[in-house]
């Protein structure tokens, strides 16, 4: 499942790629290392906006009517509909150039970029959170699922990931109608390279 992202394609060529007005973010620079906590562009039904990578779920409990803790980068298909946590939150995409895992044991890590063809656009879900002092953030959590055969050997998950012709369809569309999107991307479309090239204490 994403960990980190990358985005090295102008967001002005998202926007032409996707066929969207990305002039709200359009001074978003290149980045190698987009890390939960920053802010990323996203594609809402509204059109492109910044969001914090990851859902602070003040105010969100689970079925058991407790608060949920834990910050939320990315959410399960399998649940995302039915978990009370999520009651509410909204609908968007990410799309960057791919994203990284790591395989191997703790301090000799080796990390794998992953990409495709063109962009990838990830499946993500949003909520804003209310800031001390009243400053209202946008916070946005990737969705993800099984994973495709591409990525089974480095992880256990990948994030739902979406072709151009099903975003509307994702931004808008009832919970049974998107539904079938909840699946892994198909297989042979992804490239692993081993990214030794990275500063991972860096943007």
């Amino acid at each position: 499942m994403p960990g980190r992202f990358f985005l090295t394609t102008p967001m002005a060529g998202i926007g032409d790629w996707i066929g969207q007005d990305s002039a709200q973010v359009a001074d978003e620079p290149p980045r190698r290392n987009m890390q939960p906590g920053q802010e990323v562009g996203c594609l809402t039904g509204d059109g492109f906006a910044r969001m914090r990578w990851g859902i602070i779920p003040v105010g969100r409990v689970n079925a058991r009517g407790r608060p949920v803790m834990e910050t939320i980068v990315n959410a399960r298909s399998e649940t995302v509909f039915d978990k009370s946590a999520f009651d509410g939150v909204g609908r968007a995409v990410v799309i960057v150039d791919g994203w990284y895992e790591w395989t191997g044991e703790k301090r000799r890590k080796t990390a794998w970029r992953i990409s495709g063809p063109e962009p990838l656009i990830f499946v993500a879900i949003t909520d804003v959170w209310t800031a001390p002092g009243g400053l209202q953030v946008p916070q946005v959590a990737t969705v993800t699922c099984e994973p495709n055969k591409d990525v089974a050997a480095i992880h256990h998950r990948i994030g739902v990931l979406l072709r151009r012709q099903d975003v509307a369809l994702w931004l808008s569309g009832e919970e049974n109608v998107v539904a079938p999107l909840m699946v892994p991307w198909p297989d042979g479309q992804l490239t692993l390279q081993e990214a030794s090239d990275v500063d991972w204490t860096g943007p």
